[in-house]
């Protein structure tokens, strides 16, 4: 059979196995697939199609057959997915952008906001928050007694966290002016 002659059979005959397909599947894009399948199919065996008496009849079977095999395939793929074990939830991801981005903003802002504080308050934060060291030693490293470091630390902790809302309330100026100094700190 030449490409003529399957053209005008597909012509003649794809709208009838459509609507077979349609009635058997109740699925109307399922239904596209299995007159693609038909036709396929239909193609592979058109050598055997001189003997076959009605063409329509012979469509029809071979439709009927590619439908069993497709709810066959389906089932075996159900079964098979059935026997696996669920998937480990994925987390999703944007969750954790968002919370980058807004780790990214605060820190950003607590970065800004160190220049409003005084010089003796930031070294101590600085030492004790992003050094690692301990209270006794960030003292002995600065030369004042423990009590002192605890204060600056209180107090640089309570004005970063002013001048780190303002920051990020879009008021970087708002808090600028810088806290008291005593007179043993100086102006730097």
């Amino acid at each position: 059979m030449d490409h003529q002659l399957f053209a005008e059979l597909y012509e003649a005959h794809a709208g009838a196995v459509y609507a077979h397909a349609v009635r058997m599947t109740a699925d109307r894009a399922g239904a596209e697939d299995i007159v693609s399948l038909t036709f396929l199919e239909a193609w592979r065996l058109r050598d055997s199609l001189d003997g076959v008496v009605s063409q329509r009849a012979w469509l029809f079977g071979i439709a009927t057959n590619v439908m069993r095999n497709s709810r066959r395939a389906a089932r075996r793929h159900r079964d098979a997915m059935a026997r696996l074990p669920p998937p480990d939830r994925v987390p999703d991801v944007a969750d954790a952008v968002v919370s980058r981005i807004s780790d990214t903003a605060r820190t950003a802002a607590a970065l800004a906001a160190l220049g409003g504080l005084r010089r003796a308050d930031r070294e101590v934060l600085l030492l004790c928050v992003w050094s690692g060291l301990s209270q006794h030693e960030v003292a002995q490293a600065c030369g004042v007694p423990e009590g002192t470091v605890r204060s600056r630390l209180s107090r640089a902790r309570s004005r970063l966290r002013v001048l780190t809302a303002d920051h990020l309330a879009g008021r970087p100026g708002s808090v600028r002016v810088p806290a008291s100094r005593t007179p043993r700190e100086g102006n730097s």
